[in-house]
């Protein structure tokens, strides 16, 4: 049974220490192996459920707490800052420990923490957004006052505490991820604040890049799911019952020509005597200066860190991606994400599997065959830099008042002669659609006067901006994308899926080289360095710094309400694209580069 370390990182299979002592029993099955089995996998989907959910949230919690990407990428990448407390001691000493409470503990913490996550949205005020739209009269364009809210940097501090709570125990499957971006594409369509106030009162949809949907909802079905996941190990026993003898393991020629003896592993501590926990700490460091001392594994960690930091940024914000270069709604980014590119991966790496029993694959085959899915899979990637709608024509902001028919990202004003009269906020996002097509900041910018109907069938009238005559009108929200935008959509999907199963191809055989190339008294060290040196040099820092880059290319910030800038209401998508792939085919040539050496 594999299990992927990282749902978005196809390339290579990390397992959690625990898979040794899985593995250890699978040829030798018993009822209540059997039932540890069906008990680690619930826990695996779980885990799993809860960092995709957490992946699908991204612009919710953007929007809510009014931060850019980079402060996002921070809170994602303090997942990882429990494991890294833990993980390499826990993958050394487990064998003396009773691991199933050990992972029961672990799934309590991850449920603690996943309700705290939520605790949020239940201490702070309901969210208000900006708008000039009143759902019982006709609106007039009078500001509003400035209320007193909590700071959102509080809340980012909460959220960083959490993760450190969520980290403690980082396992992850592939069905997992499918139901957690399926939870995240419902939660999104439902409004943040239901049950709370009125929804006839709510004047945007899921489409605006104001909208934020019930994110904290999720997270407390992740919480009980994931609590419920830790009973099952609290009645296990220590070690479980062999069905016959069991011999020591053997290497195969090649594994030998591989593996490096040493003279410390000539003693290594059986999991059944009573060592003592001082002989095994004395034992750590030169245990861990043998593995690191590998070649091979070695290499294997280098290029996985490199292409870990590739497919973690990206991933990251995937959903993001999908959102602002072909518009589409946050909901339906998250259910794409679930249906058309997860099942791809878990195809990916089930097909992999198959042709590595098929084609009988050694040591060397395993590792052609992975490095050149990554390359065909990467070279395809190169495909994506032609597939973008065009920006969205806003007046101000990509296009200039006096030429509405040309995109450009100069410096352009808001404040026109059209406008002058009208003393309109440059700092509100409250989008309204012109009849010429054209998206315009708010009605107030559209100089617009006057408005008749309420909520989200609201029409502004004489607006002068929209056209010369000055009797033209504004609906609600912005202007909808072209059709061959859409046509584009369709061609981006079909090469996400192509490249994320090519790629996904190598994930088994990238693993089960690093299995074969290791003494099985390093193993559970090798995988626990493994998960612990991708977490400090990918998973913590790849969100974060792809997060920086993509704020760069913001070309309006919204405005918190009591100063500041909160979150990027709309990017300049070319540069986007052009600063977001480009870095991961840097970081793949990379390893690429290693690899060959």
């Amino acid at each position: 049974m594999f299990t992927c370390m990282y749902f978005h990182a196809p390339v290579h299979i990390n397992v959690n220490p625990f898979f040794l002592f899985l593995s250890h029993y699978l040829s030798h099955l018993t009822l209540l192996s059997q039932m540890f089995l069906v008990a680690l996998s619930f826990a695996y989907f779980a885990k799993a459920l809860s960092g995709s959910y957490m992946k699908s949230t991204i612009t919710q919690l953007e929007r809510r707490f009014d931060i850019p990407s980079y402060l996002i990428g921070v809170i994602d990448g303090s997942f990882e800052i429990g494991n890294l407390l833990v993980i390499a001691f826990v993958s050394y000493f487990g064998a003396k420990l009773h691991r199933p409470k050990i992972i029961a503990v672990g799934c309590v913490l991850m449920s603690i923490g996943t309700f705290i996550i939520a605790l949020p949205h239940f201490i702070i005020g309901r969210y208000e957004f900006e708008t000039s739209v009143r759902w019982v009269v006709n609106s007039t364009l009078n500001p509003s006052p400035c209320p007193v809210v909590l700071s959102s940097s509080c809340v980012v501090c909460l959220f960083v505490c959490v993760y450190d709570i969520l980290g403690c125990v980082q396992t992850i499957s592939v069905v997992g991820p499918v139901f957690g971006y399926l939870l995240g594409s419902l939660c999104a369509k439902i409004y943040v604040d239901i049950g709370f106030v009125k929804m006839e009162t709510i004047t945007i949809t899921p489409a605006d890049a104001r909208w934020v949907g019930a994110w904290w909802l999720g997270y407390l079905v992740a919480g009980v799911i994931t609590l419920l996941s830790a009973i099952p190990f609290w009645f296990l026993p220590r070690s479980l019952p062999m069905s016959g003898p069991r011999g020591p393991e053997k290497c195969t020629a090649e594994q030998t020509s591989f593996i490096k003896d040493s003279p410390l592993l000539k003693h290594k501590y059986p999991a059944d005597d009573n060592t003592s926990f001082i002989e095994m700490a004395k034992d750590f460091i030169p245990t861990l200066r043998t593995l690191l001392a590998h070649p091979v594994y070695l290499i294997y960690l280098c290029v996985t860190i490199i292409q870990l930091n590739s497919l973690i940024g990206m991933v990251t914000y995937k959903p993001k991606y999908i959102e602002q270069h072909f518009r589409q709604s946050a909901s339906k980014a998250n259910f794409l994400m679930g249906v058309i590119n997860i099942p791809a991966v878990a195809l990916g790496m089930f097909s992999g599997g198959l042709l590595m029993k098929r084609l009988k694959l050694n040591i060397m085959g395993a590792a052609r065959f992975a490095f050149g899915t990554s390359l065909i899979g990467y070279f395809l990637s190169l495909f994506f830099f032609a597939m973008s709608c065009e920006n969205a024509k806003v007046a101000g902001v990509t296009l200039s008042y006096d030429s509405v028919d040309t995109i450009s990202y100069d410096k352009h004003s808001v404040f026109t002669a059209c406008n002058s009269n009208c003393f309109c906020s440059a700092s509100d996002w409250d989008p309204v659609c012109g009849e010429n097509g054209i998206t315009y900041v708010s009605p107030c910018l559209a100089g617009c006067t006057s408005s008749t109907g309420s909520g989200k069938s609201t029409v502004f009238s004489n607006c002068s901006c929209v056209g010369v005559a000055g009797n033209f009108t504004a609906s609600t929200g912005q202007c909808p994308h072209a059709d061959d935008c859409d046509r584009m959509f369709r061609y981006f999907l079909a090469l996400s899926v192509v490249t994320s199963f090519i790629i996904s191809l190598g994930g088994t055989p990238g693993y089960m080289l690093l299995i074969r190339c290791i003494k099985p008294q390093l193993k559970s060290l090798a995988l626990g360095f493994h998960a612990l040196a991708t977490r400090t040099l990918a998973g913590i820092p790849a969100p974060i710094y792809f997060g920086a880059i993509i704020d760069t290319t913001c070309l309006k910030w919204g405005q918190k309400r009591c100063g500041g800038i909160g979150a990027c209401r709309i990017y300049n998508t070319t540069a986007y694209r052009y600063v977001n792939l480009p870095l991961r085919v840097l970081w793949v040539l990379l390893s690429f580069s290693v690899f060959v050496r």
